[in-house]
């Protein structure tokens, strides 16, 4: 059983370190066509079962698909949350398995009996030289009882059971804790893919602009004012402008198929999205409130302290090896040689047990349990370091990306004004192309430093919400469907 939930906790771990990562790598790109379209979680494909989904049936039409949308699809289909939830079954299973222990037991065993012995068969023809008959028989046996097995006090499965008690709630956290991955990956997937989809409009206005000093150019060198490697330049720029934006829209192709996957919608299925990059500020939280909110209401972190106490009681039920045991049986019946002449009959009986020697078995479970007890407790520490590193990174990248989305905006202004300056210094024969491309390179780096921030800047607040454990309410509070 504990080889069960540690496999998955690692699982559902490696999810955050994933996702903690993305955004690591997110905050650093701010140049075109850099993000790695088609995965969930970067890294983990095959490995992550949060990546993947069970599909829902096909929709007809094309479906408008919203951030709240999107995330209620994934608390549905995704993978990694009905593999969590089948562990609550099968930990509920477990507990069931060891409270059967403590439980009384009650059987029927009726039957009823017709013999004939052989007894020379057997080597008996004669006692004491006085010839026996070969066989004896027919005769019968009847006996309908019900019987009932109760332990009276086995603290080795008391405490067995109350192991179970706590893995059970243990998956239940952890089924918690994973609806809250579910929704740090969906928001990764779609806000990435928002950006994605910005890149391309982006990319179009970046293409007519491109077009339009290209023609400029080319007039100006059928008449005769400027020389052919102005239009050679606009050309390439151009160019350069188109190959863009047949990468940035496949980017967002490839990235719609990843939506698709983490969210569980049926191969083929058409849709849209209905959000756009969606900017809101968020109220100033102190590093002490966030973190004491993020203990209150984590539940990896209540999973883990759960495992804390399982694996006590799993140590207190390997101890107890070494007690006595009490049972209690009985049965109640009739029997006889047949049903018609049956009389009542029963049967009463305690049994204490003592184990005197099992040949070192109790203290192996013991050592083991030991083990287990510190793995759990040095887990628990671990997580709440994580958990202070998760708060701080996330409240620092938030601060950092409100920041950049205000840089990138005003950069977007000055840039596209530099722009308009250098086309009209180049029609007025002022200045060549080498200015004006280098004006169009500065205008689309602003663009895409703005979705590139105003992304990190949304991904920020999924990961804080997510550190504080409040995912699935902080999705409704700070994205309202812009």
């Amino acid at each position: 059983m504990r080889l069960s939930y540690e496999r998955r906790r690692v699982l559902l771990l490696a999810g955050v370190l994933i996702c903690g990562a993305a955004t690591s790598l997110a905050q650093t790109e701010t140049t075109p066509g850099s993000s790695t379209p088609g995965q969930a979680i970067p890294g983990t494909a095959g490995v992550s079962p949060f990546a993947g989904s069970v599909p829902a049936r096909l929709v007809p039409g094309v479906l408008a698909l919203s951030l709240r949308d999107a995330i209620d699809r994934g608390l549905k289909q995704n993978l990694g949350l009905l593999l969590s939830k089948a562990d609550v079954r099968s930990a509920r299973g477990q507990r069931w398995e060891q409270l059967s222990a403590l439980l009384p037991h009650v059987t029927a065993t009726p039957y009823v009996e017709d013999s004939k012995i052989d007894l020379a068969e057997l080597g008996l023809t004669s006692i004491g030289g006085i010839s026996i008959p070969p066989s004896v028989g027919p005769f019968s046996y009847f006996d309908a009882r019900a019987g009932v097995t109760q332990t009276l006090f086995d603290w080795k499965s008391v405490n067995a059971t109350r192991a179970a008690n706590q893995s059970l709630k243990s998956a239940d956290y952890t089924f918690k804790d994973a609806r809250d991955l579910v929704v740090l990956a969906v928001g990764y997937t779609y806000l990435q893919a928002i950006a994605d989809e910005a890149r391309i409009e982006t990319a179009e206005a970046q293409v007519k602009t491109a077009q339009a000093l290209y023609d400029q150019a080319t007039d100006q060198i059928n008449a005769g004012t400027s020389p052919d490697i102005d239009g050679l330049r606009t050309k390439v720029e151009f160019q350069t402008r188109q190959q863009q934006l047949i990468q940035a829209k496949n980017n967002f192709a490839i990235q719609k198929l990843t939506v698709a996957r983490v969210i569980g919608l049926a191969p083929g299925q058409e849709f849209e999205f209905a959000d756009k990059s969606p900017y809101q500020s968020l109220e100033a939280i102190t590093v002490e409130e966030a973190l004491k909110r993020a203990y209150a209401s984590r539940s990896d972190y209540q999973a883990a302290m759960t495992d804390v106490q399982a694996a006590n009681f799993s140590r207190k039920a390997a101890v107890a090896g070494y007690l006595p045991s009490l049972s209690l049986n009985a049965d109640y019946g009739t029997g006889g040689s047949h049903p018609s002449t049956a009389t009542q009959v029963s049967d009463v009986r305690g049994t204490l047990s003592i184990p005197i020697f099992q040949g070192g078995s109790v203290h192996g479970d013991v050592v083991q349990a030991d083990a287990r007890l510190e793995q759990s407790r040095d887990r628990l520490e671990n997580l709440r370091a994580q958990i202070d590193s998760d708060v701080r990174a996330a409240l620092l990248n938030l601060q950092s990306s409100a920041e950049q989305v205000k840089v990138a905006r005003s950069n977007i202004d000055l840039a596209e004004e530099t722009l308009t300056q250098s086309r009209d210094r180049f029609s007025a024969g002022v200045t060549d192309t080498v200015e004006v491309v280098q004006s169009q390179e500065s205008v689309a780096s602003a663009h895409e430093q703005y979705i590139s921030s105003l992304y990190n800047y949304n991904y920020a607040t999924i990961s804080l919400v997510r550190a504080l454990g409040i995912a699935e309410q902080g999705i409704t509070e700070y994205f309202r469907g812009k």
